[in-house]
């Protein structure tokens, strides 16, 4: 029994990993079908054309493959090379946020850079920007992660990230940047009494931060109890709750959704999940959500068999930013955390992330191709292997 256990063996170069591209490729796609099914309605009404979002989400997916291919061929170790580049830009992009002129405005919020032909999220390209140079610090100095001193360069960029997007105002993205923050010192082998430390401030924090806005503080009591104000604070998360509840099993079938006739706002972006539960059921959202898992689990394994510790942070940053996401978007249409803005990655109506998560994907596939190849052999296998190479003279 013993001679048919399965061992793990790490044996030549990596390949790229058609799973990953595969699962990736069909939820941008699904993404692009959902966008048109949440936004029909809504851009008829407002822009006369009920193809508007699903036009401008099709044009992202095809940005976005274009930058996952183009990624995919670029050595990760170049992104390390230029880390501090890369994160120069990054503060830059969130610093232009507030020009006037170059920086737009909506719902009370700068958070977009005018371009011409598209507006671009700042913090998108922030958060992955944080990831390069985080893993490429925690690679270089990894023995001093282990003091407190040895974190202070990740946790003073991640802070200065996170500054400049609460300004805009977002408060969604510096919670998201927030714990990737904590999680890449965790992958870095920083200490528990260091996180001990550090949670001290963050929970201090957030009294501070529902001061700054009250709003917050709205959204927390809707949060607590959405009929207290059903058409106020409340109204958003009823309207999830309406959408998610009826659609059931199987759901009411794909463009069938009555949440999306102006009921339930942002359905197409930061809502669009209850949209999936609406018309394609419960299992319609574990399908979903089966990918997302995929896709993590494939990123981890990608860690997993990097050559070097660049390759792994690099890695494990993306499927960190790629599961919080995730989870705070779906925790947030059921209900289960407070509402904050966040879109579901590769789905949520949005060119800028859908574009950067996409060149994560290439990224991750860069990782892979310059890894070793893992094999499953048998301890029996194992020694035949063995037995066969030349021996030394």
């Amino acid at each position: 029994m013993s001679n048919n256990k399965k061992v793990l063996l790490h044996e030549g170069k990596g390949e790229y990993d058609f799973v990953l591209t595969s699962v990736t490729v069909l939820l941008v796609l699904f993404g692009v079908v959902m966008v048109y099914a949440a936004s029909s309605y809504n851009a008829q009404v407002n822009y006369g054309n009920k193809y508007f979002y699903m036009f401008k989400q099709l044009v992202g997916a095809v940005l976005g493959f274009v930058a996952m291919i183009a990624m995919s061929f670029i050595d990760y170790h170049v992104l390390g090379k230029l880390r501090f580049v890369i994160l120069g830009i990054s503060v830059l992009l969130l610093v232009l946020v507030f020009i006037p002129g170059i920086g737009v405005e909506s719902y009370g919020a700068r958070r977009w850079i005018n371009l011409p032909f598209f507006t671009m999220q700042a913090s998108e390209i922030a958060k992955f920007g944080f990831i390069i140079f985080s893993a490429a610090y925690m690679a270089k100095h990894h023995k001093k992660m282990t003091t407190f001193k040895g974190i202070l360069p990740v946790l003073g960029v991640g802070s200065l990230i996170c500054l400049l997007i609460i300004l805009e105002p977002n408060m969604s993205i510096t919670i998201c940047v927030v714990l990737l923050m904590f999680a890449m010192l965790f992958i870095g082998g920083a200490r528990i009494k260091h996180f001990l430390i550090l949670a001290l401030p963050a929970v201090a924090m957030v009294p501070l931060l529902i001061i700054a806005e009250p709003y917050r503080l709205k959204r927390m009591l809707a949060f607590i109890d959405p009929w207290a104000s059903p058409l106020g604070e409340g109204y958003q998360l009823i309207q999830s709750f309406y959408s998610l509840g009826s659609g059931g099993l199987f759901g009411l079938g794909l463009f069938n959704s009555r949440q999306k006739y102006l009921f339930l706002p942002f359905s197409e972006s930061d809502f669009i999940f209850s949209i999936i539960g609406e018309e394609l059921g419960l299992i319609g959202c574990a399908i979903v959500m089966f990918a997302f898992v995929l896709i993590i689990a494939r990123a981890i394994r990608i860690a997993q068999n990097s050559t070097d510790r660049f390759g792994c942070y690099l890695a494990s940053g993306i499927a960190c930013i790629i599961a919080i996401q995730v989870l705070v978007n779906i925790a947030v249409v059921t209900g289960s955390i407070p509402p904050t803005g966040l879109p579901l990655p590769f789905v949520s109506a949005g060119s800028s992330s859908l574009i950067v998560f996409c060149s994560g994907i290439g990224i991750l596939q860069s990782v892979s191709r310059r890894s070793h190849k893992t094999v499953k052999l048998t301890v029996r296998q194992r020694r035949k292997k063995r037995e066969r190479l030349p021996t030394k003279p």
